[in-house]
């Protein structure tokens, strides 16, 4: 988890990770590969293979169906049917068997967000990155949506990068990292000594 306050640079760093934004300076290695020499076709491959994505609004496209949204990020490389089944299981995993056939603008902002939960995971990414995924939702669903990233974390092998500035929204992770000031903090920020 990557914590912070707003403006402290935790969207901007999960944007690098995403190969969304290039850094200024240095590079981004991700799973061996320094991403920042990629060329844009390579990007674009490195992101669709390595990379899945959770935003805080669900992003669906509102014309398609609950299964036609997930299937969106594989349906380029590999056979339909296959992508079909792929995301029909997700989408079970994820409670929504019955919400499978439903147009995007016909569910429930949860039931939107676990719907781009499992879309993140279709491709089986090596990370998914999740910003602010419950920032728009009430308590009792962010909570809900919570123990799922938890859960498919934990039954996938998946990891999950989240960036929030609710830090008591995710009590039990793995590793947290605290960014002040566009510099980051192994857990929770240092305090500061103040010299009399």
């Amino acid at each position: 988890m990557i914590v912070g306050s707003s403006g402290s640079g935790k969207s901007t760093l999960l944007n690098m990770i995403g190969l969304l934004d290039k850094p200024t300076n240095g590079k981004v290695i991700l799973d061996h590969t320094e991403t920042t020499q990629l060329t844009d076709s390579q990007v674009s491959e490195y992101r669709n293979k390595k990379l899945g994505f959770v935003f805080q609004f669900s992003n669906l496209l509102q014309d398609l169906t609950v299964l036609e949204n997930v299937m969106l990020p594989q349906q380029i490389n590999q056979n339909s049917e296959e992508v079909q089944q792929k995301a029909k299981q997700l989408l079970i995993k994820v409670g929504l068997e019955d919400q499978i056939p439903k147009r995007a603008n016909k569910i429930s902002g949860g039931q939107a967000q676990r719907v781009a939960i499992a879309r993140g995971l279709v491709n089986s990414p090596t990370i998914v990155l999740a910003d602010e995924p419950t920032g728009n939702l009430d308590s009792v669903t962010a909570a809900n949506i919570v123990k799922l990233m938890k859960s498919m974390a934990r039954e996938l092998d998946q990891t999950f990068i989240i960036v929030t500035h609710d830090r008591e929204q995710f009590p039990d992770v793995d590793r947290v990292i605290t960014i002040k000031d566009g510099r980051s903090f192994e857990g929770e920020e240092p305090q500061m000594e103040v010299l009399a």
